[in-house]
Protein backbone atom coordinates (compact mmCIF):
# COMPACT_ATOMS: atom_id res chain seq x y z
CA UNK A 1 0.00 0.00 0.00
CA UNK A 2 1.65 3.33 -0.80
CA UNK A 3 2.14 5.85 2.17
CA UNK A 4 -0.93 8.02 -0.06
CA UNK A 5 -3.41 5.12 0.41
CA UNK A 6 -2.39 4.43 3.98
CA UNK A 7 -1.97 8.43 4.89
CA UNK A 8 -6.08 8.44 3.50
CA UNK A 9 -6.93 5.37 5.09
CA UNK A 10 -5.80 6.45 8.73
CA UNK A 11 -7.99 9.24 8.54
CA UNK A 12 -10.86 8.06 6.85
CA UNK A 13 -10.88 5.67 10.24
CA UNK A 14 -10.08 8.07 12.60
CA UNK A 15 -13.33 9.97 11.54
CA UNK A 16 -15.46 6.96 11.13
CA UNK A 17 -14.17 6.18 14.83
CA UNK A 18 -14.48 9.81 16.32
CA UNK A 19 -18.32 9.73 14.85
CA UNK A 20 -19.18 6.91 17.02
CA UNK A 21 -21.22 8.41 20.37
CA UNK A 22 -22.52 5.51 22.19
CA UNK A 23 -22.07 5.39 25.51
CA UNK A 24 -19.99 2.20 27.01
CA UNK A 25 -22.04 -0.37 29.02
CA UNK A 26 -20.31 -2.65 32.16
CA UNK A 27 -21.81 -4.84 34.27
CA UNK A 28 -21.50 -3.77 37.83
CA UNK A 29 -18.45 -5.52 39.88
CA UNK A 30 -16.74 -4.95 43.57
CA UNK A 31 -13.83 -4.12 41.32
CA UNK A 32 -15.22 -1.65 39.18
CA UNK A 33 -18.36 0.19 40.63
CA UNK A 34 -17.19 2.59 43.46
CA UNK A 35 -20.46 3.05 45.14
CA UNK A 36 -19.56 1.10 48.36
CA UNK A 37 -16.00 2.33 49.06
CA UNK A 38 -17.44 6.19 48.04
CA UNK A 39 -20.12 4.78 51.51
CA UNK A 40 -16.94 3.82 53.23
CA UNK A 41 -15.48 7.62 52.88
CA UNK A 42 -19.03 9.37 53.56
CA UNK A 43 -19.79 11.37 50.90
CA UNK A 44 -21.11 10.53 47.58
CA UNK A 45 -20.14 7.88 44.70
CA UNK A 46 -19.87 11.19 42.05
CA UNK A 47 -17.73 13.03 44.41
CA UNK A 48 -15.57 9.84 45.17
CA UNK A 49 -14.82 9.12 41.44
CA UNK A 50 -13.75 12.76 41.00
CA UNK A 51 -11.34 12.50 44.18
CA UNK A 52 -9.94 9.68 42.81
CA UNK A 53 -9.63 10.90 39.59
CA UNK A 54 -8.19 13.91 41.32
CA UNK A 55 -10.09 16.37 38.75
CA UNK A 56 -9.49 18.75 41.08
CA UNK A 57 -5.69 19.10 40.80
CA UNK A 58 -5.87 20.62 37.55
CA UNK A 59 -9.28 21.68 36.97
CA UNK A 60 -9.15 24.23 39.55
CA UNK A 61 -7.11 26.97 40.25
CA UNK A 62 -6.16 28.86 43.65
CA UNK A 63 -7.74 32.16 42.57
CA UNK A 64 -10.66 30.87 40.49
CA UNK A 65 -14.14 28.72 41.42
CA UNK A 66 -13.54 25.61 41.85
CA UNK A 67 -13.16 22.84 38.67
CA UNK A 68 -13.74 25.93 36.56
CA UNK A 69 -10.24 25.67 34.74
CA UNK A 70 -7.67 27.75 34.22
CA UNK A 71 -4.53 26.11 34.81
CA UNK A 72 -1.68 26.11 32.42
CA UNK A 73 -0.07 22.96 31.31
CA UNK A 74 3.11 22.33 28.73
CA UNK A 75 2.32 20.14 26.21
CA UNK A 76 5.74 19.19 25.47
CA UNK A 77 7.10 20.32 21.62
CA UNK A 78 4.00 22.49 20.96
CA UNK A 79 3.10 24.96 23.72
CA UNK A 80 0.42 25.96 26.19
CA UNK A 81 -2.85 24.91 26.78
CA UNK A 82 -5.41 25.88 29.60
CA UNK A 83 -7.82 22.93 31.38
CA UNK A 84 -11.54 24.15 30.38
CA UNK A 85 -14.59 24.87 33.23
CA UNK A 86 -16.02 21.80 33.65
CA UNK A 87 -18.30 22.92 36.02
CA UNK A 88 -22.11 23.29 34.86
CA UNK A 89 -22.28 26.53 34.10
CA UNK A 90 -23.92 26.05 30.15
CA UNK A 91 -21.96 28.42 27.70
CA UNK A 92 -18.46 28.44 29.66
CA UNK A 93 -18.48 24.66 31.13
CA UNK A 94 -20.51 21.01 30.64
CA UNK A 95 -23.51 22.76 31.00
CA UNK A 96 -24.88 21.50 27.51
CA UNK A 97 -23.30 17.82 27.96
CA UNK A 98 -25.20 15.39 27.07
CA UNK A 99 -24.43 11.75 29.18
CA UNK A 100 -23.30 10.40 26.00
CA UNK A 101 -21.26 13.42 25.06
CA UNK A 102 -19.60 13.08 28.45
CA UNK A 103 -19.17 9.56 28.25
CA UNK A 104 -17.63 10.35 24.87
CA UNK A 105 -15.15 13.13 26.11
CA UNK A 106 -13.60 10.86 28.80
CA UNK A 107 -13.03 7.94 26.62
CA UNK A 108 -11.92 9.33 23.94
CA UNK A 109 -11.29 12.78 24.10
CA UNK A 110 -14.03 14.20 21.15
CA UNK A 111 -15.44 16.92 23.18
CA UNK A 112 -18.86 18.16 22.25
CA UNK A 113 -18.44 20.57 19.95
CA UNK A 114 -16.11 18.01 18.10
CA UNK A 115 -12.50 19.32 18.44
CA UNK A 116 -10.30 17.07 19.99
CA UNK A 117 -8.53 16.74 23.30
CA UNK A 118 -4.77 16.32 23.87
CA UNK A 119 -3.72 13.86 25.96
CA UNK A 120 -2.74 15.92 28.78
CA UNK A 121 -6.25 15.26 29.71
CA UNK A 122 -5.85 11.35 30.48
CA UNK A 123 -8.86 10.20 28.61
CA UNK A 124 -6.45 6.72 27.68
CA UNK A 125 -6.79 5.98 31.52
CA UNK A 126 -10.18 7.21 32.01
CA UNK A 127 -11.50 4.59 29.05
CA UNK A 128 -11.08 1.98 31.94
CA UNK A 129 -13.46 3.67 33.39
CA UNK A 130 -17.03 1.17 34.23
CA UNK A 131 -20.27 2.92 33.33
CA UNK A 132 -20.88 2.59 36.72
CA UNK A 133 -18.85 5.28 38.32
CA UNK A 134 -18.71 7.29 34.88
CA UNK A 135 -22.75 7.94 35.43
CA UNK A 136 -21.94 9.02 39.07
CA UNK A 137 -19.09 11.47 37.99
CA UNK A 138 -21.82 12.99 35.53
CA UNK A 139 -24.16 13.31 38.07
CA UNK A 140 -21.72 14.94 40.48
CA UNK A 141 -20.45 17.53 38.27
CA UNK A 142 -23.94 18.51 37.25
CA UNK A 143 -25.90 18.40 40.32
CA UNK A 144 -23.58 18.87 43.25
CA UNK A 145 -20.92 21.15 41.41
CA UNK A 146 -22.15 25.25 41.27
CA UNK A 147 -21.99 26.43 38.07
CA UNK A 148 -19.44 28.92 37.53
CA UNK A 149 -19.46 31.88 34.70
CA UNK A 150 -15.68 31.59 34.03
CA UNK A 151 -14.95 31.94 30.33
CA UNK A 152 -12.15 29.29 29.20
CA UNK A 153 -8.25 30.43 28.32
CA UNK A 154 -7.49 29.81 24.83
CA UNK A 155 -4.80 27.95 24.13
CA UNK A 156 -1.20 29.06 23.10
CA UNK A 157 0.23 26.64 20.18
CA UNK A 158 -0.14 28.17 16.91
CA UNK A 159 0.01 27.60 13.32
CA UNK A 160 1.43 24.35 12.42
CA UNK A 161 2.17 23.30 15.90
CA UNK A 162 -1.59 23.07 16.72
CA UNK A 163 -2.36 19.20 15.91
CA UNK A 164 -5.26 18.85 17.19
CA UNK A 165 -6.50 17.81 13.43
CA UNK A 166 -4.28 14.96 13.91
CA UNK A 167 -5.73 13.70 17.25
CA UNK A 168 -7.67 11.33 16.06
CA UNK A 169 -4.94 9.24 13.79
CA UNK A 170 -3.15 9.30 17.43
CA UNK A 171 -5.83 7.60 18.89
CA UNK A 172 -5.83 4.46 16.38
CA UNK A 173 -2.26 4.12 17.44
CA UNK A 174 -2.39 4.78 21.41
CA UNK A 175 -5.78 4.70 22.42
CA UNK A 176 -7.46 1.67 24.14
CA UNK A 177 -11.07 2.09 24.70
CA UNK A 178 -11.88 -1.29 26.42
CA UNK A 179 -13.15 -0.53 30.08
CA UNK A 180 -11.56 -2.74 33.08
CA UNK A 181 -11.97 -5.93 32.72
CA UNK A 182 -11.87 -8.54 35.78
CA UNK A 183 -9.00 -10.94 35.98
CA UNK A 184 -10.85 -13.97 37.23
CA UNK A 185 -7.53 -15.22 38.74
CA UNK A 186 -6.83 -12.73 41.51
CA UNK A 187 -8.62 -11.50 44.37
CA UNK A 188 -11.00 -8.99 44.49
CA UNK A 189 -9.12 -6.87 46.03
CA UNK A 190 -6.20 -6.92 43.36
CA UNK A 191 -8.68 -6.13 40.96
CA UNK A 192 -9.66 -2.70 42.82
CA UNK A 193 -6.02 -1.96 43.28
CA UNK A 194 -5.54 -2.55 38.89
CA UNK A 195 -8.58 -0.65 38.48
CA UNK A 196 -7.82 2.14 40.14
CA UNK A 197 -4.25 2.17 39.31
CA UNK A 198 -4.53 1.75 35.39
CA UNK A 199 -7.91 3.84 35.31
CA UNK A 200 -9.30 6.72 37.30
CA UNK A 201 -5.74 7.05 38.96
CA UNK A 202 -4.25 7.45 35.67
CA UNK A 203 -0.85 6.87 37.52
CA UNK A 204 0.86 5.69 34.43
CA UNK A 205 0.50 9.50 33.02
CA UNK A 206 3.40 10.13 35.47
CA UNK A 207 5.14 7.06 36.03
CA UNK A 208 4.83 5.53 32.59
CA UNK A 209 7.69 6.71 29.94
CA UNK A 210 6.57 7.85 26.80
CA UNK A 211 7.51 6.93 23.21
CA UNK A 212 8.07 9.01 20.14
CA UNK A 213 4.42 9.84 19.51
CA UNK A 214 4.08 10.94 23.15
CA UNK A 215 2.35 8.20 24.02
CA UNK A 216 2.25 5.54 27.49
CA UNK A 217 4.71 2.98 26.07
CA UNK A 218 2.14 0.52 28.50
CA UNK A 219 -1.51 0.91 29.99
CA UNK A 220 -1.29 -2.16 32.04
CA UNK A 221 0.98 -4.49 34.07
CA UNK A 222 0.95 -6.88 30.70
CA UNK A 223 3.52 -4.06 29.54
CA UNK A 224 6.75 -4.30 30.22
CA UNK A 225 7.45 -0.56 30.71
CA UNK A 226 4.14 0.56 32.56
CA UNK A 227 4.78 2.03 36.04
CA UNK A 228 8.64 2.00 34.89
CA UNK A 229 9.25 5.62 36.09
CA UNK A 230 9.15 8.35 33.60
CA UNK A 231 11.01 11.88 33.40
CA UNK A 232 8.03 15.14 33.51
CA UNK A 233 8.56 18.81 33.64
CA UNK A 234 12.25 18.42 35.16
CA UNK A 235 11.12 15.70 37.95
CA UNK A 236 11.88 11.92 37.78
CA UNK A 237 8.31 10.08 38.51
CA UNK A 238 9.56 7.07 40.28
CA UNK A 239 9.01 3.37 39.43
CA UNK A 240 6.36 2.03 41.23
CA UNK A 241 7.00 -1.63 40.04
CA UNK A 242 9.75 -4.31 41.63
CA UNK A 243 12.99 -2.47 40.94
CA UNK A 244 15.11 -3.00 44.59
CA UNK A 245 16.59 -0.11 44.98
CA UNK A 246 14.85 3.01 42.83
CA UNK A 247 11.47 1.12 42.38
CA UNK A 248 9.33 -0.01 45.61
CA UNK A 249 10.94 -3.01 45.86
CA UNK A 250 12.14 -3.09 49.39
CA UNK A 251 8.22 -1.63 50.56
CA UNK A 252 5.41 -3.93 52.05
CA UNK A 253 2.40 -3.35 51.34
CA UNK A 254 1.72 -1.11 54.56
CA UNK A 255 4.30 1.40 53.69
CA UNK A 256 2.32 1.70 50.27
CA UNK A 257 -0.93 2.17 52.13
CA UNK A 258 1.26 4.49 54.76
CA UNK A 259 2.73 6.35 51.22
CA UNK A 260 -0.32 7.03 49.66
CA UNK A 261 -2.34 8.08 52.76
CA UNK A 262 0.25 10.26 54.61
CA UNK A 263 2.54 11.30 51.64
CA UNK A 264 5.56 9.98 53.49
CA UNK A 265 6.99 6.50 55.01
CA UNK A 266 10.12 5.22 56.18
CA UNK A 267 11.73 5.01 53.05
CA UNK A 268 10.60 8.56 51.77
CA UNK A 269 8.29 11.59 51.24
CA UNK A 270 5.74 12.76 48.93
CA UNK A 271 7.17 15.85 46.31
CA UNK A 272 6.76 17.67 43.96
CA UNK A 273 2.93 17.00 42.04
CA UNK A 274 2.97 14.18 43.99
CA UNK A 275 2.13 15.84 47.00
CA UNK A 276 -0.97 17.47 45.20
CA UNK A 277 -1.94 14.10 44.53
CA UNK A 278 -1.23 13.20 48.15
CA UNK A 279 -3.32 16.20 49.29
CA UNK A 280 -6.39 16.34 46.72
CA UNK A 281 -6.81 12.49 46.03
CA UNK A 282 -5.29 9.55 47.47
CA UNK A 283 -5.64 10.85 51.32
CA UNK A 284 -8.91 11.04 50.43
CA UNK A 285 -9.40 7.53 49.54
CA UNK A 286 -10.88 4.20 51.74
CA UNK A 287 -8.92 1.93 53.29
CA UNK A 288 -9.74 -0.64 51.33
CA UNK A 289 -9.14 1.14 48.28
CA UNK A 290 -5.88 1.58 49.66
CA UNK A 291 -5.14 -1.71 50.52
CA UNK A 292 -6.17 -2.33 46.87
CA UNK A 293 -3.73 -0.18 45.01
CA UNK A 294 -0.91 -1.41 47.41
CA UNK A 295 -2.16 -5.38 46.72
CA UNK A 296 -1.71 -4.44 43.07
CA UNK A 297 1.32 -2.33 43.26
CA UNK A 298 3.49 -4.52 44.88
CA UNK A 299 2.74 -7.19 42.17
CA UNK A 300 4.22 -5.72 39.88
CA UNK A 301 7.50 -7.46 38.94
CA UNK A 302 10.98 -5.83 38.70
CA UNK A 303 12.22 -4.41 35.36
CA UNK A 304 15.45 -2.62 34.91
CA UNK A 305 16.96 -3.49 38.39
CA UNK A 306 15.66 -7.01 38.16
CA UNK A 307 19.41 -8.40 38.44
CA UNK A 308 20.52 -5.04 40.45
CA UNK A 309 22.17 -5.41 43.95
CA UNK A 310 20.25 -4.89 46.53
CA UNK A 311 20.72 -1.75 48.61
CA UNK A 312 23.33 -2.10 51.52
CA UNK A 313 23.73 0.93 54.11
CA UNK A 314 27.05 2.14 54.82
CA UNK A 315 28.79 4.04 57.26
CA UNK A 316 32.36 5.43 55.95
CA UNK A 317 30.64 8.59 55.31
CA UNK A 318 29.00 8.69 58.93
CA UNK A 319 32.19 8.56 60.58
CA UNK A 320 34.11 11.27 58.32
CA UNK A 321 31.12 13.69 58.98
CA UNK A 322 31.48 12.99 62.89
CA UNK A 323 34.86 13.82 62.78
CA UNK A 324 34.52 16.80 60.57
CA UNK A 325 36.59 14.85 57.92
CA UNK A 326 35.65 17.03 54.85
CA UNK A 327 37.41 15.11 52.32
CA UNK A 328 34.85 13.84 50.12
CA UNK A 329 33.59 16.35 47.54
CA UNK A 330 30.33 17.85 48.96
CA UNK A 331 30.81 16.54 51.96
CA UNK A 332 30.87 20.32 53.78
CA UNK A 333 27.82 21.26 52.08
CA UNK A 334 26.00 18.52 52.60
CA UNK A 335 27.18 18.94 56.57
CA UNK A 336 26.42 22.64 56.54
CA UNK A 337 23.37 22.51 54.73
CA UNK A 338 21.44 19.37 55.13
CA UNK A 339 22.48 17.44 58.27
CA UNK A 340 20.48 19.29 60.78
CA UNK A 341 17.29 17.62 58.70
CA UNK A 342 18.74 14.34 57.00
CA UNK A 343 21.73 13.98 60.27
CA UNK A 344 25.07 12.44 59.37
CA UNK A 345 23.93 9.23 58.52
CA UNK A 346 20.97 10.04 56.19
CA UNK A 347 19.41 8.90 58.15
CA UNK A 348 16.92 11.74 58.68
CA UNK A 349 13.56 11.58 61.12
CA UNK A 350 11.69 9.39 58.89
CA UNK A 351 8.60 9.93 58.48
CA UNK A 352 8.44 13.31 58.30
CA UNK A 353 12.33 14.04 57.40
CA UNK A 354 12.82 11.86 54.81
CA UNK A 355 15.87 9.34 54.85
CA UNK A 356 18.71 10.31 52.04
CA UNK A 357 20.76 6.62 52.98
CA UNK A 358 19.09 4.18 50.57
CA UNK A 359 15.69 6.39 49.58
CA UNK A 360 14.76 5.21 46.53
CA UNK A 361 14.67 8.77 44.49
CA UNK A 362 18.46 9.02 45.66
CA UNK A 363 19.21 5.73 44.22
CA UNK A 364 17.31 6.83 40.66
CA UNK A 365 19.56 6.62 37.80
CA UNK A 366 18.17 10.10 36.96
CA UNK A 367 19.15 12.83 39.26
CA UNK A 368 15.95 15.19 38.45
CA UNK A 369 14.13 15.00 41.82
CA UNK A 370 16.78 15.33 43.79
CA UNK A 371 18.56 18.31 42.24
CA UNK A 372 15.19 19.99 41.74
CA UNK A 373 13.97 19.60 45.24
CA UNK A 374 17.51 21.19 46.43
CA UNK A 375 17.07 24.09 43.95
CA UNK A 376 13.37 24.56 44.75
CA UNK A 377 11.63 22.83 47.50
CA UNK A 378 8.87 21.26 47.68
CA UNK A 379 5.10 21.89 48.59
CA UNK A 380 3.73 20.56 52.23
CA UNK A 381 1.74 17.35 52.63
CA UNK A 382 -1.37 17.79 54.17
CA UNK A 383 -2.96 14.98 56.18
CA UNK A 384 -5.98 14.88 58.79
CA UNK A 385 -3.68 16.15 61.66
CA UNK A 386 -3.38 19.46 59.26
CA UNK A 387 -0.20 20.64 57.35
CA UNK A 388 3.07 18.94 57.87
CA UNK A 389 5.16 21.29 60.16
CA UNK A 390 8.50 20.69 57.81
CA UNK A 391 8.93 20.94 54.53
CA UNK A 392 11.91 20.70 52.15
CA UNK A 393 13.08 24.54 51.57
CA UNK A 394 14.86 25.76 48.14
CA UNK A 395 18.34 26.52 48.30
CA UNK A 396 19.08 28.08 44.65
CA UNK A 397 19.76 31.15 46.41
CA UNK A 398 22.03 29.94 48.72
CA UNK A 399 23.86 27.55 46.76
CA UNK A 400 26.43 27.63 43.37
CA UNK A 401 25.59 24.97 40.56
CA UNK A 402 28.58 23.42 41.49
CA UNK A 403 27.77 23.13 45.30
CA UNK A 404 24.53 21.94 44.69
CA UNK A 405 26.29 18.88 41.72
CA UNK A 406 28.33 18.37 44.70
CA UNK A 407 26.28 18.12 47.57
CA UNK A 408 23.93 15.63 45.53
CA UNK A 409 26.81 13.69 44.09
CA UNK A 410 27.99 13.24 47.78
CA UNK A 411 24.41 12.18 48.57
CA UNK A 412 23.95 9.75 45.93
CA UNK A 413 27.35 8.35 46.46
CA UNK A 414 27.59 8.07 50.54
CA UNK A 415 25.89 5.42 53.01
CA UNK A 416 25.66 2.35 50.27
CA UNK A 417 23.94 4.77 47.87
CA UNK A 418 25.54 4.06 44.33
CA UNK A 419 24.01 6.80 42.29
CA UNK A 420 25.70 8.13 39.69
CA UNK A 421 27.66 11.51 39.34
CA UNK A 422 25.39 15.16 38.80
CA UNK A 423 27.27 18.07 37.39
CA UNK A 424 27.19 21.52 37.59
CA UNK A 425 26.09 21.83 34.35
CA UNK A 426 22.70 19.48 35.03
CA UNK A 427 21.80 21.63 38.02
CA UNK A 428 22.16 25.09 36.00
CA UNK A 429 19.92 23.38 33.51
CA UNK A 430 17.34 22.64 35.59
CA UNK A 431 17.48 26.04 37.27
CA UNK A 432 16.70 27.58 34.38
CA UNK A 433 13.95 25.90 33.40
CA UNK A 434 12.07 26.53 36.96
CA UNK A 435 10.99 28.36 39.37
CA UNK A 436 11.01 27.60 43.49
CA UNK A 437 8.03 26.07 45.01
CA UNK A 438 5.58 28.05 46.88
CA UNK A 439 5.86 27.53 50.65
CA UNK A 440 2.05 27.44 50.95
CA UNK A 441 -0.31 24.14 52.14
CA UNK A 442 -3.20 24.01 50.12
CA UNK A 443 -6.45 21.62 49.16
CA UNK A 444 -8.51 22.73 46.52
CA UNK A 445 -12.27 22.36 46.80
CA UNK A 446 -14.28 20.77 44.55
CA UNK A 447 -17.52 22.25 45.34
Amino acid sequence: MSFKKLSLSLVTAALIAGCNSEPVTTTSTVATDSATQAQAAGISQGEYVARLGNCVACHSTLDGAPLAGGLKMAVPMLGNIYTTNITPDPQNGIGQYTFAQFDKVMRSGVARDGHRLYPAMPYTSYAKMSEQDMQALFKFLMEEVKPAAQANIAEEIKGIRNVRWGMGIWNLLALDKKPYEMDKSKSDNWNRGAYLTQGLGHCGACHTPRGLLMQEKGLGHGDSEFLAGAPLDHWMASSLNGDINSGIGRWDQQDVVEFLKNGHNKFGTAFGTMVEVVNNSTSHMSDADLQGVAEYLKSLPARSEAKATPYVAGTAETEQLKKLDFSKAGARVYYEYCSNCHVTSGAGYAPYQPPLAGNPVVMDKDASSLINLTLNGSLRVFSGQGPDVNNMPYFRQLLTDQQIAEAVTFIRSSWGNTASAVTAADVAAIRQATDPTRNDTYVLRMK
